[in-house]
């Protein structure tokens, strides 16, 4: 069943292109006709786009991974913001930091250097500071809160990329093509889609078709979370990934978000065989250590 209809995507003004000499020919498919000089988007591709997309979206939060979200544009940073703080979900809305996928680390580094400031606030440290230096700390951590805070759970590369505006945020979808994270994104007639693995088809400038396609994957993420804790509380114990991959691939879900959820839940494995041989080597060292004890007793 559609998540959305003809009518509420033309109330909300889903359909509404750019100019004639502005548009790209790529987008052809997804053009229905031409009225005025306007290019006129085919709702119907838009319904069948948007249900791939939330279908996706679902199943990576049922995984337990995340999208991080980008619109950085006047018309969308509040709707975003607001309807992506309630599922939980990281977002860049001021500024698109150059180098904040491929160069992730250096990213986590500023964050943490936020949760310092927090830390020299609450011990008492802050206040050893002369007014001078307080004043540039608390600037500078008011600066990391508004570029960076809504990224500070993000303690990995995010799974995949949901943008507004192909055009604008450029840079982020060549940093994700680059990592081979797939790209979500609402295009419009001068856009591009050739680039990206889940286009939909939409008007990216009206704040209404922003606030309607943004809300819907919202409404699929959640799903996706619901389910995720649904499962958890019937099966404790982990999946094999052998099984969530066949799972996955009933689903129809495209390859490349297949890969995304499998890598991940192979890197979790990772870490958990490395402590287990880490706690193996530390209870043969002790085993060692006691034989050697006991040895010297008999002595």
């Amino acid at each position: 069943m559609p998540r959305t209809n003809f009518k509420e995507l033309l109330d909300a003004g889903v359909h509404f292109g750019h100019l004639k000499r502005k548009w790209n020919p790529a987008m052809a498919p997804y053009i229905f006709m031409e009225r005025n000089g306007i290019h006129i988007i085919d709702l119907e591709k838009t319904i069948v786009k948007l249900d791939e997309a939330a279908s996706a979206m679902k199943h990576i939060a049922r995984s337990g991974k995340k999208v991080l979200f980008v619109a950085t544009k006047k018309q969308a940073k509040e709707i975003v913001a607001e309807k992506v703080k309630k599922v939980n979900m990281p977002y860049v809305t001021e500024r698109w930091p150059g180098g904040m996928l491929t160069n992730f680390p250096t990213i986590r580094k500023a964050v943490k250097k936020m949760g310092s400031i927090d830390k020299m606030a609450t011990d008492g440290t802050f206040m050893n500071l002369s007014k001078r230096e307080r004043l540039q700390v608390t600037r500078q951590r008011a600066k990391l809160e508004k570029n960076l805070g809504s990224i500070i759970d993000l303690t990995r590369l995010p799974s995949a990329l949901f943008v507004v505006d192909v055009c604008k945020e450029h840079i982020a979808v060549r940093e994700a093509k680059r990592l081979g994270i797939p790209v979500f994104a609402m295009v419009d007639t001068n856009s591009d889609p050739s680039d990206i693995e889940f286009p939909i088809p939409a008007n990216d400038d009206a704040s209404k078709s922003i606030s309607l396609i943004t809300d819907i994957l919202c409404q699929a993420i959640e799903e996706g979370l619901n389910e995720r804790k649904m499962e958890k509380d019937k099966e404790p114990g982990q999946k094999d990934k052998k099984f969530i991959r066949k799972e996955l691939e009933t689903k129809d879900i495209p390859a490349a978000i297949i890969e995304a959820i499998v890598e991940d839940e192979e890197e979790e494995e990772e870490v958990e065989t490395d402590d287990n041989e880490t706690a193996a080597a530390k209870s043969e060292e002790e085993d060692i250590v006691k034989i050697a004890g006991e040895t010297e007793e008999e002595l």
